[in-house]
């Protein structure tokens, strides 16, 4: 790899690290389909590529939302413990099936999510929103438990999942639920990085600069993502499901 090529890929995993730090999803979702388009790797190749990026991203971003946000542990816990054995074995199915059934299955995933948050956000204001109860921190295991699967089936898909979920069972805002995706998927990215890796679906020459770009910046994303209006980040993250469901399914055309 040339210094080119070295500098581009440190630039572009910054940009994936303010994503992720804003969304609170690790920024995989992004490096996934870039992976796929502009260096033509499979979907197993681009999902154990992209999680050598969510790793360190992952890490400092959930202590970044720790830092700026009251977090329940038992609910942290319980979506970390839930979720790690479920990513082994979602891990362990997607490094064994074809490739374009699975890329085709997470980009109707990510446009579903981010269809879901864009209803939901514009259906009221901020200041009509009513009070919702929360629900007792055990829920968090069965949202940590599918969660963990879908994270190993897509490799990032799991914080994505969980974001909508944990908001809307304990009532909680958009910036304090994103950190707990992290939560959910902080333990399984370790599964799933060294599941990929044994199966020989991991591209270190393209991962490593993209999680030392990554990491610099997703501290940056965290803190914008406390700043930002409620309504206007759960829109923001919707978007940016559809944009990279869209650049997935247009790359299968």
């Amino acid at each position: 790899m040339g210094v080119g090529e070295f500098v581009v890929l440190l630039l572009v995993g910054g940009v994936l690290g303010v994503l992720g730090g804003l969304l609170g999803i690790g920024g995989g979702i992004f490096a996934i389909p870039l992976l796929g388009i502009a260096f033509g790797l499979n979907e197993q190749h681009a999902q154990g590529t992209a999680l050598v990026m969510v790793v360190p991203t992952v890490a400092i971003g959930l202590w970044s939302y720790a830092k700026k946000a009251k977090m329940d542990r038992r609910i942290g816990f319980a979506l970390a413990a839930a979720a790690l054995p479920f990513t082994f074995v979602g891990a362990h199915i997607a490094t064994h099936v074809p490739s374009s059934p699975l890329r085709l299955a997470f980009a109707i995933f990510a446009l579903s999510v981010g269809a879901y948050m864009a209803f939901t956000a514009s259906l009221r204001r901020e200041s009509d929103a009513p009070a919702r109860r929360a629900r007792p921190w055990p829920f968090a295991f069965g949202i940590g438990a599918f969660g963990g699967f879908i994270s190993g089936i897509f490799s990032v898909g799991g914080a994505v999942f969980s974001v909508p979920l944990v908001s809307y069972f304990f009532a909680l805002p958009q910036a304090v639920a994103q950190g707990f995706g992290l939560a959910l998927v902080a333990p399984g990215t370790l599964v799933g990085i060294a599941t990929y890796g044994w199966a020989g679906d991991v591209d270190w020459n393209l991962g490593i600069p993209l999680a030392l770009g990554s990491a610099f910046t997703v501290r940056f994303g965290v803190a914008f993502a406390h700043r930002l209006p409620e309504r206007r980040l759960q829109l923001a993250f919707a978007a940016l499901m559809v944009v990279s469901a869209a650049a997935l399914l247009v790359h299968l055309a």
